[in-house]
């Protein structure tokens, strides 16, 4: 099958995903449209993987979370490689490493292999963290034997690898896989390409092991000019990254132009010096508290610190109560609270999801027994000027 003479990218997205229906090459979940698609035979494809040298002698891999990619989750897990799995659109971070719980079953490995394992076994890796991606793994609606390749048409595999490039976490020479049916692998025109698309070195089939030798270099970090400030407020790594690039000196000027995140505004500080009085009985908990419960009863407040700088939503203050098995997260303003809120949620700290609400008022005597700890690290972007 190859696409029609003069087409544009979703012209060969659509194709794909009607002859995969037609065809009932397709398998669940389905209708394919508007996903990377998952189809019939995609386990056997996964398996090619290990033809790969490549493969063999990798110790840590990105794969993306795409159903038709699970038998190499699988794989990695059984091979006791290091696997990471971006977070679903980078709501809550860029990775989460699945670690399965000792001693874990075949049966406990499938499952750490799925998006459900990736929600339950899985800690979140932090812009601080030593990560070195010796293999990536994408999804892709369709993919040429050049190398070149077209995804679904938001653009997250291409974000996510010039993240990591920011990061240092993979180089030109990193090898990337991709995993498609045959009749996915079709003739792209190169004028569809931009210098932003992640081109990839190896496509398995079902019935084909293919190198593409592709020299089209990939992409060398992230391209700020592409970024809409709504991706930014949706993102809260990709704002802490562009902070980290500014304050090397480089250009991150947004698409549509400069504009302050969500809660850049900084409310006046309500810390109070040593000489300060102690304030009143009748002090409530500010609107821009978060309230996080149900924390594990063997957590410790440097865990959470960590986890909550992996996730982007590091607050000015933190208020925590371990015996209560809850910690209260002050933010500069409502608006940062409310972001931090919907990061949070279904987030997991060891074996439990914690529950995450905006602080009701209470008085101060209720917050009686936590100690207030060290103001964290502002990871936040530097606000713009006017």
């Amino acid at each position: 099958m190859e696409p029609r003479a003069g087409v544009s990218k979703q012209d060969i997205r659509e194709q794909i995903w009607d002859y995969m229906e037609s065809q009932n090459l397709a398998d669940f979940p389905r209708p394919v449209h508007h996903r990377i698609p998952n189809f019939k035979g995609s386990y056997l494809a996964c398996q090619n993987i290990r033809d790969l040298e490549v493969f063999a002698r990798t110790q840590e891999l990105k794969v993306d979370p795409d159903k038709p990619l699970e038998g190499v989750r699988l794989l990695a897990l059984q091979s006791k490689k290091t696997l990471l799995v971006p977070t679903p659109r980078l709501r809550t971070g860029l990775f989460n490493k699945i670690t399965p719980p000792p001693g874990a079953t075949k049966d406990i490995l499938r499952k750490c292999a799925t998006s459900q394992g990736v929600r339950n076994y899985s800690t979140p890796v932090g812009l601080d963290s030593k990560v070195l991606v010796d293999l990536v793994v994408v999804g892709s609606v369709a993919v040429s034997e050049k190398g070149w390749r077209i995804g679904k048409g938001e653009g997250y595999a291409d974000l996510e690898y010039a993240m990591m490039v920011s990061m240092g976490a993979v180089s030109q020479g990193t090898p990337v896989v991709t995993i498609v049916h045959d009749c996915q692998v079709v003739d792209i025109p190169e004028a569809l390409l931009e210098d932003h698309d992640l081109t990839v070195d190896y496509i398995l089939t079902p019935t084909r092991v293919i190198t593409t030798g592709c020299e089209r270099p990939k992409p060398a970090g992230i391209a700020w000019s592409k970024i809409s400030c709504e991706m930014m407020e949706k993102i809260p790594i990709l704002r802490s990254l562009r902070h980290r690039e500014e304050q090397t000196g480089k250009d991150v000027t947004l698409r549509d132009g400069p504009r302050s995140p969500p809660g850049s505004q900084a409310a006046p500080s309500t810390a109070r010096s040593p000489q300060d009085p102690a304030p009143p009985e009748s002090v409530s908990v500010p609107p821009s508290s978060v309230e996080i419960g149900n924390l594990p009863r063997d957590v410790r407040v440097s865990q959470l610190k960590r986890a909550l700088s992996a996730l982007g939503v590091v607050p000015s203050r933190l208020t925590w109560q371990g015996p209560q098995h809850r910690a209260f997260l002050h933010y500069r303003d409502p608006a940062e609270a409310q972001q931090a809120i919907a990061c949070l949620q279904g987030f997991r700290l060891g074996a439990s999801t914690v529950r995450v609400v905006l602080a009701r008022q209470q008085r101060a005597s209720d917050l009686g027994g936590g100690h207030t700890a060290e103001p964290l690290p502002d990871h936040r972007p530097a606000v713009a000027g006017p």
